[in-house]
């Protein structure tokens, strides 16, 4: 999850831009940032993906703070400009759950709720993947999607 500059940063953010290489860096900056809930595409430069979807994700501040929505919007846009972009496939990580502190069974929800949704009238995408960084976040998703 990108902070809003979309300069890289730690976490899914840094990696992705450390395996995408110098370009991706250089396109972010022609983008301007991005607001919290909003998503921009760039090329996937030396990832093996043609784009890049950049997410801003919200900083969980006790879940008063409209933090859920922000995050719903996420899952939305992303999924959008997926679709604007012809893409048939998509993979998240667990957005704004790591140093955002998003608690996670929450965020889970949030994001196969709204996936299971778009796909319901989906045009172009046909898969999406949940990235999971660890086996909590694993099996909140496994529990998820057992139906699935």
């Amino acid at each position: 999850m990108p902070s809003s500059t979309l300069l890289g940063g730690g976490g899914v953010d840094g990696a992705i831009h450390r395996a995408a290489g110098p370009g991706l860096l250089e396109e972010c900056r022609r983008l301007g940032g991005c607001a919290t809930g909003d998503s921009k595409a760039t090329g996937g430069h030396n990832l093996p993906a043609q784009h890049v979807i950049h997410t801003v994700g919200p900083v969980w501040h006790g879940g008063c703070s409209g933090e859920a929505e922000l995050l719903a919007r996420c899952y939305r846009s992303a999924l959008a400009l997926a679709e604007d972009l012809s893409a048939r496939t998509i993979a998240f990580p667990a957005i704004s759950t790591g140093i955002y502190g998003f608690p996670k069974p929450q965020a889970a929800e949030i994001a196969v709720r709204e996936t299971r949704a778009h796909m319901r009238h989906a045009s172009h995408v046909e898969e999406v993947s949940f990235v999971c960084f660890d086996d909590e976040t694993l099996q909140i998703y496994r529990e998820l999607l057992k139906e699935d």
